[in-house]
C-alpha cells in the first residue's frame, strides 16, 4: 500500500466537558492559534530541492534537520527519532478486499535522503471564522450556538486510549461558498484550558476542488497548533510524501470504492504519537508538545464534519462523505471501518458501544452496522445539504 497527503489553516477547538471534546474537536476560531508560519527567508535556504506536483503544488525538498518542527521552543534539542521505536501494536483485524483499491499520493517522485518535502504552495484558505460551541458540564450535553458545524460522528471517551485507527472511502463531495466537508480521526484529552488533540484525514474546499490529506493539532489551551506544518510541531520524517499534496483517485459512486488506512498511536516508553497512513510512518508528534496528552487520550472520534455559512439565508449544498446518505450503503456512502482504539496492553481492540453525535439527520446522518467480516466496527455517515429533505 502507498501514500497519500494534505494541507490546511489554522483553527482552534474547545469543549466544557469531554463529550464536547468529542464533537468539537476542529471548531475553527480566529485569533486563538498562534499559527508561527513558516518564515520564507528560513525556509528557502533550507531547500536542497524543489519539484513541481500535480496541479501547479511547488514541493520543497527541506534539510530533515531544518524542518518547521524544530523551531517550537519545547524542541530545541530534540533528537530526531527517524522510525518508530518498536513495531506497529499488535491486534488490527484490518483485512484486504479486491473490491477496494488504495488512495494514491499523485506521483512526482521523492525528495532526496536527509530531506523532507513539505508543500510551499496552499491551495486554499477558508476564510469563515469559527465560533466557540458552548457545553454544559454538569452532563454531557450539547448546547448549540450559531457556530456554523453539523456533525455526523462516532466515539468512544472517559477511557485510557492510545491511539486508534480505521479504514475510510475517499470521495470528491460538493463543497461551495469556501466551505470545508472533513472527515478525519481525532484523538484528544484534558479539559478546562488544557487541551491536547491530534488528528488527521481528508478534507475539501471549494476554493480548491480536490481531495487533501492533512493532520491537525494543538497543543495547550488551543494557543498552538495549526494544520499540517504550518507550524512547529509535528515532526515529519517521510520522504516520499507532501502534508497537503492531492489525494488519487477517490470513491465513484455505485463503483469502485478507495480508501486510505489512518493509525495514530502512541509509543508510551519514547512519548511519541505516530501517525501512520497505508503502510507508511509519516512522523510524531513528541508528547511534551501535548500537555494533555503526556500520558493517555480520554476521548477518540471518528467521522464527518461541515461548515455551514448559510449563504443566501437557506442551508448549504456543502456534502458530508460521498454526499449520499448512510442508508444508502456500501458503494454509495461513506464509512469508516475496522474501528479500533489502542489499549494500555499494546494492543489495539475493537471500539465497543460507540456513542453517535449527528446534528441534524435530515441533512447529514450516521448508522452504526453490526460487525461483518472485513469491515469489522464500522459505520456510514454523510449527506446530502440542502435538499427537499434538508430545507432548512
Amino acid at each position: 500500500m502507498e501514500n497519500f497527503l494534505s494541507h490546511g489553516n489554522c483553527y482552534t477547538k474547545v469543549r466544557g466537558s469531554t463529550f464536547i471534546l468529542v464533537v468539537t474537536f476542529f471548531i475553527l476560531s480566529e485569533g486563538f492559534v498562534d499559527c508561527r508560519r513558516i518564515e520564507t527567508a528560513e525556509h528557502m535556504n533550507s531547500v536542497i530541492k524543489t519539484i513541481k506536483g500535480d496541479g501547479g503544488d511547488m514541493i520543497d525538498c527541506v534539510d530533515i534537520y531544518k524542518q518547521p518542527a524544530l523551531n517550537h521552543p519545547l524542541l530545541k534539542n530534540h533528537t530526531i527519532q527517524l522510525k518508530p521505536p518498536g513495531p506497529y501494536p499488535s491486534g488490527s483485524n484490518e483485512t484486504e478486499s479486491s473490491d477496494l483499491d488504495d488512495a494514491l499520493l499523485q506521483s512526482w517522485g521523492e525528495c532526496p535522503e536527509g530531506t523532507i518535502p513539505i508543500l510551499r504552495t496552499q491551495a486554499f484558505d477558508s476564510s469563515y471564522p469559527k465560533p466557540i460551541p458552548q457545553s454544559n458540564d454538569s452532563d454531557v450535553g450539547f448546547i448549540p450556538v450559531e457556530s456554523g458545524h453539523e456533525y455526523a460522528t462516532a466515539s468512544i471517551l472517559d477511557g485510557q486510549y492510545y491511539g486508534a485507527h480505521a479504514s475510510l472511502n475517499v470521495w470528491s463531495p460538493l463543497s461551495v461558498n469556501a466551505e470545508n466537508s472533513i472527515s478525519q480521526i481525532w484523538v484528544g484529552g484534558g479539559r478546562g484550558e488544557a487541551r491536547s488533540t491530534v488528528e488527521a484525514g481528508w478534507k475539501i474546499n471549494s476554493a480548491d476542488p480536490q481531495t487533501r490529506f492533512f493532520i491537525f493539532w494543538t497543543g495547550h489551551n488551543y494557543q498552538d497548533g495549526c494544520y499540517n506544518l504550518n507550524c512547529p510541531g509535528f515532526i515529519q520524517v517521510n520522504r516520499k510524501f507532501a502534508l497537503g499534496a492531492p489525494i488519487k483517485p477517490v470513491s465513484i459512486y455505485n463503483g469502485k470504492q478507495v480508501e486510505i488506512f489512518i493509525s495514530i498511536y502512541k509509543h508510551q516508553s519514547a512519548g511519541q504519537w505516530w501517525l501512520k497512513v497505508q503502510n507508511e510512518e509519516l512522523g510524531y508528534w513528541p508528547d511534551n508538545i501535548l500537555p494533555s496528552l503526556r500520558g493517555s487520550a480520554e476521548v477518540v472520534n471518528w467521522g464527518g464534519e461541515i461548515y455551514n455559512s448559510e449563504s443566501g439565508g437557506r442551508h448549504t449544498s456543502t456534502q458530508m462523505g460521498s454526499g449520499h446518505f448512510p442508508s444508502e450503503g456500501y458503494g454509495k456512502a461513506s464509512y469508516f471501518r475496522n474501528i479500533q482504539y489502542l489499549a494500555s496492553s499494546g494492543k489495539f481492540v475493537d471500539a465497543q458501544g460507540l456513542i453517535t453525535y449527528v446534528t441534524k439527520p435530515s441533512c447529514y446522518d450516521l448508522i452504526i452496522k453490526n460487525k461483518a467480516p472485513g469491515f469489522g466496527n464500522h459505520f456510514y455517515y454523510g449527506g446530502s445539504g440542502y435538499s427537499v429533505r434538508c430545507p432548512e
